[in-house]
C-alpha cells in the first residue's frame, strides 16, 4: 500500500517507476538498504546489487518524527555516495499511520472512489483531507452481491513531506512511500498469500505489529518494547556485561531452560512475557472484530527484526498464543537459496525484511 499512488490514477507511470530501485528502510536508529538486479523470466531476482546499514544517531528521529532534518539529509547523502542510487522506495513509520476499513457500493465508478474516501477520512482519523496523504486497497471478493471492502491508510502531509524533502535535498528521487508492514509482507509472505497473518517486527527499541489479510495490510500497531529492554533487564540481574556477551546469552541459552543458567532464563522469560501479553491483546482485538468472518482468523505469526534471534522465541510464542509462530524467510520472493547464497548472514537478514520488500516492488 504505497502513498502518492494518486498520480498513477491519472497519468501512466513513467518508465523509471518500473525500473529497479533502492529499498530504504528508515527507523529511529538505523537506515537499511537493499537493491536487486533485474528480474528473470520466472520473476526470481538474479542478484543482490547493494545492501548495507547506516547508523542513525539519537535525536534525528523519534517514533518516526523527523527532529533533525539537516542530519537526516546528511545520512541520505551518505547513502547516495555508498550506492550511487537515484531512485529509492522509502518506508514510512507505522507509529504515524492511520488505517481504517470502510465499504463502498459495488456500482461506484473507479474515478469516484477517492472522492468518497476523502469525505470519510475525517470520520475515521484525526486528520482532514487537506492535511493528509492517503491511499487505499480494495479487497477481492467473488460475491458480487456484497459492497466492496476498502482499506485506507493515511499519513499527515507534514510527516511525509519531511521525508520527501530530505530525500530531494540529498538528490535522491523517492518514487514511492510505503507503510513498513506492507513492504515487509511483500518479502516474508508467499506471493498471492491468502488468509490472515500476524507480522511481528521485533526491533532494537520497539516492536512493530501488522496484520495482513489476503496480501493487504489491515492493521498496524507499535509496542514500546524492543531488544534494548531485554539487555537492560539482563544487566540488572547478571551485571554490567557487554552487548556482545548479552547477545550470546540471548542467542544460545535464550528461552531454553538449562540446569546451569536458570538466572538468565528466568530473567528473559519474565521479560519476554510482557511482549507476549501485548501481542495477545492485539490478536484478541482482531479476532473480536472478525468473529463473523472465519477466514480472517490469524493463521500464523511471522517474526522479523534484528532481535528475533532469541533462542526459543518462536516455540515460546507458539505455545503461549496457540498460533504457529516462525522466523521469516526474508529471501523467499527474491531468489532461491539453492542458486544464490546472500552475503547477509541469516541472523542479520531478519532486520532487512522491510528493505527487501521495498526493493522487490516494481510498480507504484
Amino acid at each position: 500500500m504505497s502513498i502518492f499512488t494518486i498520480f498513477e490514477k491519472f497519468i501512466p507511470p513513467p518508465e523509471y517507476l518500473l525500473m529497479p530501485s533502492l529499498g530504504v528502510d528508515i527507523s529511529d536508529t538505523s537506515l537499511k538498504y537493499i537493491e536487486f538486479g533485474s528480474s528473470t523470466k520466472t520473476g526470481i531476482q538474479e542478484k543482490l546489487i547493494s545492501w548495507g546499514e547506516i547508523v542513525i544517531p539519537a535525536g534525528v528521529l523519534e517514533r518516526g518524527l523527523v527532529l533533525d532534518s539537516k542530519k537526516l539529509v546528511e545520512i541520505l547523502r551518505s547513502l547516495k555516495q555508498k550506492t550511487n542510487a537515484q531512485y529509492i522506495r522509502v518506508s514510512l513509520p507505522e507509529e504515524r499511520a492511520y488505517l481504517f476499513e470502510t465499504e463502498i457500493k459495488r456500482s461506484t465508478p473507479e474515478k469516484e472512489i477517492r472522492g468518497i474516501l476523502e469525505f470519510r477520512l475525517e470520520e475515521n482519523v484525526p486528520l482532514s483531507a487537506r492535511d493528509a496523504f492517503f491511499d487505499y486497497d480494495i479487497l477481492a471478493d467473488e460475491d458480487t452481491s456484497n459492497p466492496r471492502q476498502v482499506v485506507v491508510v493515511a499519513y499527515a502531509r507534514e510527516t511525509i513531506l519531511n521525508y520527501y524533502n530530505a530525500c530531494v535535498e540529498a538528490e535522491l528521487t523517492p518514487v514511492s512511500f510505503e507503510v513498513e508492514a506492507q513492504a515487509m509482507a511483500r518479502a516474508v509472505l508467499p506471493i498471492n498469500s491468502k488468509g490472515s497473518h500476524f507480522l511481528v517486527d521485533f526491533g532494537k527499541t520497539r516492536t512493530g505489529v501488522g496484520i495482513v489479510h489476503n496480501g493487504v495490510l489491515m492493521y498496524t500497531s507499535t509496542i514500546d518494547f524492543g531488544g534494548d529492554e531485554l539487555s537492560t533487564v539482563m544487566r540488572k540481574v547478571l551485571g554490567n556485561l557487554s552487548e556482545a556477551e548479552l547477545t550470546k546469552i540471548k542467542n544460545t541459552s535464550g528461552l531454553i531452560r538449562g540446569a546451569s543458567d536458570t538466572q538468565s532464563y528466568e530473567t528473559l522469560i519474565s521479560t519476554v512475557s510482557v511482549i507476549k501479553d501485548e501481542l495477545s491483546n492485539r490478536i484478541q482485538y482482531w479476532h473480536s472484530n472478525a468473529h463473523k468472518q472465519p477466514d480472517r482468523r490469524i493463521q500464523s505469526i511471522i517474526l522479523c527484526g534484528g532481535s528475533i534471534n532469541l533462542n526459543g522465541l518462536p516455540e515460546y510464542l507458539t505455545e503461549s498464543l496457540l498460533i504457529n509462530t516462525k522466523r521469516a524467510d526474508v529471501w523467499q520472493n527474491a531468489f532461491s537459496i539453492e542458486n544464490f547464497i546472500p552475503p547477509i548472514d541469516l541472523r542479520h537478514s531478519y532486520g532487512y525484511a522491510t528493505a527487501i520488500g521495498l526493493g522487490l516492488k516494481r510498480t507504484l
